[in-house]
């Protein structure tokens, strides 16, 4: 068995292993991580030996943590990225390579319907009618989308919403409420069959699934990075967040929002951001946490768009699609049926 973690910002770590009577065997770790002394990788692999292919991550990341040396130094892996390796290989993960990964780009549609949208290709990656596919959102109307398990009355003033012509969604994935106005904002979903994370965790996942997002943000000059558990930024401030879904269908949905130009004051009328959620920020001002791509690259929002298009596609691949009629009409009936719905919308008060 083989498997691989990439750790989110750090290196790569590749394991290899058999199973013999239920139990690990003959198991070497390697990647392009440092580790100090040399002698250290030879207690890995034989903590690792001989333990139940069904031991959970942290037990292994336990066992590994106590057969190191004192003096052991590990840069760029962790024992803790060792064990999701380990999962990896023994549940059969798959790797971003292994498919191939399409994009939709098209023009904007309404807010109700994005929401639909990424059900409904997520459901299709699932059943394996879709290949996994990278979606770029497009908006011509203002929307607030809300987590699925927020209050409606607790996050959105709807005197403000209804006068700044904001319409309010709630999407299936959990999270926070994203303040969307046309052209503001850079929106992406991947929809991603379940085996791409088997092993890890949902704080690993997130990571995993934003590596990219964080290169090309680099390429662009900007000091991006991670900041668990779903948060992009930067030490010019909060980029953007992300959010997601595994759903029963077999796939992972996974979608992000990142500010291009933010009008904050304006967030903090139709958001009802409490002093309570801002305390752990650092900051006084819910309009000062979140700083724009575009004050931190120059760039128009177009192009930021097609250098991260650029990014995924030298990274992993990437072909030309679009929504079928198909899906599209999937789509309309599950506005009607679900996200369109007072129901949905008012699913907690």
């Amino acid at each position: 068995m083989h498997g691989e973690f990439k750790v989110p910002g750090g290196k790569l770590v590749v394991v290899d292993l058999d199973v013999v009577d239920g139990k690990i065997d003959d198991f070497q770790l390697a990647g392009d991580f440092f580790l100090e002394p040399d002698s250290a990788l030879e207690a890995i692999n034989a903590a690792v030996n001989g333990l139940s292919v069904d031991s959970e991550a942290k037990r292994i990341a336990e066992a590994i943590q106590k057969a190191l040396p004192e003096d052991a130094t590990l840069l760029g892996f962790t024992a803790d990225s060792v064990a999701t390796a380990i999962r990896r290989a023994v549940q059969c993960a798959t790797n971003w390579k292994d498919y191939d990964w399409q994009l939709i780009h098209g023009g904007p549609i309404r807010p109700q319907l994005q929401m639909a949208l990424d059900q409904v290709l997520a459901d299709e990656v699932g059943a394996g009618r879709r290949k996994p596919t990278l979606r770029i959102w497009e908006w011509d109307q203002a929307a607030v989308v809300i987590g699925s398990f927020q209050s409606l009355k607790n996050e959105v003033d709807p005197l403000n919403a209804a006068k700044y012509g904001f319409e309010v969604v709630r999407r299936v994935s959990g999270g926070g409420a994203m303040f969307m106005e046309a052209g503001s904002v850079i929106t992406y979903s991947i929809y991603a069959p379940a085996e791409l994370v088997q092993g890890m965790s949902f704080a690993d996942s997130y990571a995993f699934f934003d590596e990219w997002v964080i290169i090309a943000l680099k390429a662009m000059g900007i000091d991006a990075s991670y900041q668990p558990l779903n948060d992009i930024t930067s030490p010019s401030g909060k980029i953007g967040g992300a959010a997601q879904k595994r759903l029963g269908s077999g796939a992972v949905l996974h979608h992000v929002t990142m500010s291009y130009d933010l009008d904050g004051q304006k967030m903090v009328q139709v958001l009802r951001i409490g002093r309570e959620k801002m305390s752990d920020k650092g900051t006084k001002s819910a309009a000062k946490r979140v700083d724009p791509l575009r004050s931190q690259t120059g760039l128009p929002r177009a192009a930021i768009i097609e250098k991260m298009i650029g990014t995924f596609r030298g990274l992993y691949g990437l072909t030309e699609s679009e929504v079928t009629a198909e899906e599209l009409a999937k789509a309309e009936a599950l506005v009607t049926e679900k996200f369109g719905t007072t129901e949905w919308l008012h699913r907690v008060p």
